[in-house]
């Protein structure tokens, strides 16, 4: 029988501690509140500022319907602009990154310079005013050297992530990181099933078997707290510090942007993640050794940061539409580093690519399965209790959304 209840009393019925009801990832109005009230309300992870290192450089950052330029313009600042031509809305960067002092509409050239102005035009009338029909900015923030990007005029502020974060990404020297290499994963499912996913480790011992050899997720809490005291005892001679909080963006201090960092210990015997836990590239930062550990950073509720001593994993989760959306990962090493001397590329890579392939088909599957009419919300385990969090803040986001309130 079809659900055809309205939102607002969907939502009031959800069941505190079960997965959400089908209408949440199929309703295709409820996709649209999202895209309003979510996805493009709050800060994403769009790369590092390493890529765009010189004046001219850029990259296009898609979410969705948009699409944005981000470029270090000739004054060194990095901004970004809705890549939408204000002559007839034709897309107006079809590269996905290089480097240009000037961006041609290719529809009817209209012509803009770095910083968003139109500088060029043909036949348009005499009182045509070239000033008020600049590229349409786009905000964007730096957060220790990572670029963000939000789809909104007033995103949510980024001060507290800063100031708390600064300290651990300071360990990691985030600012003088630089891209090693990039991967896109398209997923066939509702994007709130990847985000979902990522979120929880109920599926990381039957699933990833390759994850599972080295890192403790899966453990009880007496069997982590064990492994958590053997890497407490070697962080501080390593050069790190034992640093912890928590502002998911339900408990994030009204108008900031929800953020967190932990360090969670890995298995004996693995240093970092990579087949044989040895090494994979320059330690970074001031680090001077491997504690056995990995640092989880959080920014918004797409972005996920995964600090070994020696590289950095990034994780982007963005719709495409309702029914596909994608996975971006980022791997970062010391900005010093030369591949084929000291790091190799692939194996970089390996725990991650294999790790995100299986994932894929995890989620496709569950996707499928969420469609079927047998489908019916389930119980959380208590290794899901991310999951849960992240669910109760997308429908605490979906509650303010003018047509749920009316």
């Amino acid at each position: 029988m079809q659900d055809d209840r309205p939102i607002r009393e969907l939502i009031a019925c959800q069941k505190t501690g079960w997965s959400l009801e089908q209408r949440f990832y199929t309703d295709p109005e409820i996709y649209s509140l999202e895209l309003d009230q979510i996805v493009m309300r709050n800060w994403i992870l769009a790369g590092h500022q390493s890529q765009i290192a010189e004046a001219g450089d850029f990259k296009v950052f898609k979410v969705a319907n948009e699409s944005a330029i981000i470029v270090r313009s000739e004054n060194g600042r990095i901004k970004a602009f809705a890549n939408v031509c204000r002559h007839r809305g034709s897309i107006v960067c079809l590269q996905q990154e290089g480097n240009t002092r000037r961006f041609e509409c290719p529809y009817h050239a209209w012509v803009y310079d770095t910083d968003g102005r139109l500088i060029g035009t043909r036949d348009m009338p005499d009182d045509f005013d070239k000033s008020a029909n600049g590229l349409h900015p786009v905000s964007v923030e730096i957060v220790h050297g990572l670029i963000f990007i939000c789809f909104c005029n007033d995103p949510p502020s980024l001060e507290y992530a800063k100031r708390d974060l600064a300290k651990p990404m300071a360990m990691f020297d985030f600012e003088n990181l630089k891209v090693a290499a990039t991967k896109t994963y398209p997923i066939a499912a509702n994007w709130k099933l990847s985000v979902e996913n990522y979120q929880e480790c109920y599926h990381c011992a039957p699933a990833h078997a390759e994850y599972a050899k080295m890192h403790t997720l899966m453990l009880d809490k007496k069997k982590l707290e064990r492994v958590q005291d053997r890497m407490r005892q070697k962080m501080s001679a390593c050069g790190l510090t034992e640093i912890d909080f928590d502002f998911v963006d339900t408990e994030a201090p009204s108008g900031q942007q929800g953020y967190g960092y932990s360090r969670t210990a890995m298995f004996e015997g693995y240093k970092t993640g990579s087949r044989d836990g040895e090494p994979l590239a320059p330690l970074l930062g001031n680090l001077t050794d491997y504690d056995g550990g990995a640092s989880d950073f959080t920014v918004g509720p797409l972005s996920f940061l995964l600090a070994y001593s020696d590289h950095v994993v990034g994780y982007v989760f963005t719709p495409v539409d309702q029914d596909h959306c994608q996975c971006e990962i980022y791997w970062l090493v010391r900005g010093d580093a030369e591949e084929g001397k000291d790091y190799d590329r692939e194996a970089l890579k390996w725990l991650w690519d294999v790790t995100t392939l299986a994932d894929e088909r995890i989620i496709v599957n569950n996707w499928k399965g969420v469609q079927s009419r047998y489908y019916r919300p389930g119980r959380f385990s208590g290794m899901e209790q991310m999951e849960q969090r992240w669910i109760e803040w997308v429908l605490h986001e979906l509650r303010k959304a003018p047509k749920v309130i009316s």
